[in-house]
């Protein structure tokens, strides 16, 4: 059973979500990125650049076994989920910009979650000398992150009313095979779970809390309109959970390396929430005096 939830339920359950993002995609949401230079460059240097350090400093900080910390590594590395443009449509950000953000992401993170994976293996060596994502492996790292959404966004081309028919139905099967199949593995793998998750727990909030802080305050800093800065926060603090399980359990073969993302995928849901509320009546009087348009270049 648990093998089963592992090599097949966990990759469907990422395939139908990723497909879902695809159906809401057209070529226009990576054309729009050259529309907001400012805050796509800087929410994707927050991405891919400062947040993995930031990690990488936590993990060293709160002196991780080897294995989790890849795991958190692999975690810091994952694109920004799906999840972020609900949080970004209820607390009035930008939601076309997350949009952008995603599928842009989405794309750069067949190289960089390769790359900061293997990284993170190279120094913390978990597998006793073993290589971690090879050739081999980052193609299943890309057929998992882009067939998918590649495959939708070609339906939303050729078949917009189905598609568009197509959209919600996804989203909730989506949404429930991901909840049957990590309640499976869950319970499948739960003494492993409650071992590791009292060190888990503290470094997983903390991590969230600063990815949602350096993704609203660096593009304010930046001048970056508060709509935009508020779909940032959500793009870069809101974390692919289900695509780092995925990648731990079925392309490197372990559970344990799954499980930082497993506690995260739980926990980011409150801390994300509450970041949402901090901040939603802090900017109104911003958003008259800007008049929510993003700063010129």
């Amino acid at each position: 059973m648990d093998s089963a939830l592992t090599t097949i339920g966990l990759p469907i359950a990422l395939g139908i979500i990723m497909l879902g993002l695809g159906l809401g995609l057209t070529t226009s949401d990576f054309a729009r990125v050259a529309k907001q230079p400012r805050a796509v460059l800087i929410a994707l240097a927050c991405q891919l650049l400062l947040l993995p350090a930031v990690c990488f400093g936590l993990v060293l900080l709160f002196q991780l076994p080897p294995v989790l910390a890849v795991g958190m590594m692999m975690l810091a590395a994952s694109p920004g989920g799906t999840t972020a443009n609900l949080y970004s449509h209820i607390f009035r950000g930008d939601v076309a910009l997350n949009i952008s953000l995603t599928a842009v992401n989405s794309v750069l993170a067949v190289i960089t979650l390769p790359i900061i994976t293997n990284l993170a293996i190279w120094h913390f060596q978990p597998f006793d000398g073993q290589l971690g994502l090879q050739w081999g492996k980052t193609l299943e790292v890309f057929a998992i992150v882009l067939l998918p959404v590649v495959l939708g966004m070609v339906v939303r081309r050729l078949w917009p009313a189905f598609a568009e028919r197509c959209d919600r139905p996804v989203r909730i099967l989506s949404v429930v095979i991901l909840a049957v199949v990590i309640a499976g593995a869950v319970a499948a793998n739960w003494q492993l779970l409650l071992e590791n998750v009292g060190q888990l727990a503290l470094i997983v909030v903390a991590f969230c809390a600063i990815s949602l802080a350096v993704g609203y305050a660096v593009p304010r800093l930046a001048r970056v309109g508060r709509r935009q800065a508020i779909a940032s926060s959500f793009e870069i603090g809101i974390h692919n959970a289900t695509l780092a399980i995925v990648i731990a359990q079925t392309v490197l073969g372990s559970v344990e390396l799954s499980l930082p993302a497993a506690v995260y995928g739980v926990l980011m849901f409150f801390v994300a929430f509450a970041f949402g509320f901090a901040i939603r009546g802090r900017g109104a009087d911003a958003d008259a005096a800007e008049r929510e348009v993003v700063a010129p270049v």
